[in-house]
């Protein structure tokens, strides 16, 4: 099962992960977002739902995910290229959408200012 991991990261530790992948130590698939609001403005409930739709899924076109989530074609594209912009959906050759993953976790904290 390949999982994506959702987190919000300073610079210095996208730098830190970066550095330590170089060195050859395993990663793991991780997508940081500079603030819990950068992440949540970007996976919107709209969002949310498309990438459920679409885990494991396999590549879809956009009018298929939009059949797939009962949403206008119009307001799917969008939300997808927003996806694709973030890096959390990718396109294939064919045009297709794809999020190349099974299951997806959410890691971040929230302390006191």
């Amino acid at each position: 099962m390949s999982k994506v991991t959702l987190t919000v990261s300073s610079r210095e530790e996208v730098t830190a992960r970066a550095l330590a992948a170089f060195g050859g130590r395993e990663q793991g698939a991780v997508i940081s977002f500079s603030s819990p609001e950068l992440l949540w403005q970007t996976l919107s409930k709209k969002r949310w739902e498309l990438l459920k739709a679409m885990v494991g899924r396999g590549p879809l076109t956009i009018r298929g995910l939009a059949r797939e989530v009962s949403r206008d074609v119009k307001g799917v594209h969008s939300d997808v290229h927003t996806l694709l912009n973030a890096g959390l959906v990718d396109r294939t050759d064919e045009g297709r959408i794809v999020f190349p993953y099974d299951a997806v976790h959410v890691d971040f904290e929230l302390v006191a200012a």
